[in-house]
């Protein structure tokens, strides 16, 4: 993964062991904690295993800590990223992919993605660490997302925040749908 449009396995390795150590988690009861396999953290540890986006919030939850820690990079004193670069991330049931653009330093919560989807199966995500909160503004296409049971439909330019410490889905409606994703942890 070294054309710079994917995240290096190793950025997720490092994060993993690190975060795993400080939580004081053996393998197991990490992958326990996760609902994944102690095979595929281990690999994940090793940088031999390619994880979705699924897998990396589901050890991000069983951690404790926002996404963004799983998948962020060392950050050089000004950042530019430019369209259709950045480390991507892809989900495994939807033609979701989110680019992460500034996780969120020491002390501050916050990570800001660049998302895009197409039409198709829905991006369903599971609950993230308590206190989780989206906001979302569209930038082309259109969207259905929200919490379960509370999806709107979204078109460029609005704006819309809600919990995501429970089930929440994006869908896009049209084709080349893109959003700005900020995710905020307290």
């Amino acid at each position: 993964m070294a054309d710079g449009s994917r995240m290096p396995r190793e950025w997720v390795a490092a994060a993993l062991r690190r975060e795993r150590t400080r939580a004081g988690l053996s393998l197991s009861e990490l992958a326990k904690r996760a609902g994944i396999a102690k095979s595929t953290l281990s690999q994940l540890e090793a940088a031999t295993g390619n994880p979705g986006i699924e897998t990396l919030w589901a050890l991000a939850v069983a951690l404790g800590v926002p996404f963004s820690v799983l998948v962020e990079s060392p950050a050089p004193a000004v950042t530019v990223i430019r369209a259709g670069e950045g480390p991507t991330m892809h989900a495994e049931n939807s033609s979701y992919a989110g680019t992460l653009l500034s996780p969120g330093p020491t002390g501050v919560r916050r990570d800001l993605y660049h998302g895009a989807l197409e039409p198709g199966a829905a991006r369903e995500s599971d609950a993230h660490i308590p206190g989780s909160v989206e906001h979302l503004i569209i930038s082309t296409g259109r969207l259905l997302a929200g919490p379960h049971g509370e999806t709107v439909e979204l078109s460029p330019g609005d704006y819309m925040s809600y919990r995501a410490d429970v089930p929440h889905s994006y869908e896009a409606l049209t084709p080349h749908t893109t959003f700005i994703l900020i995710m905020q942890h307290t």
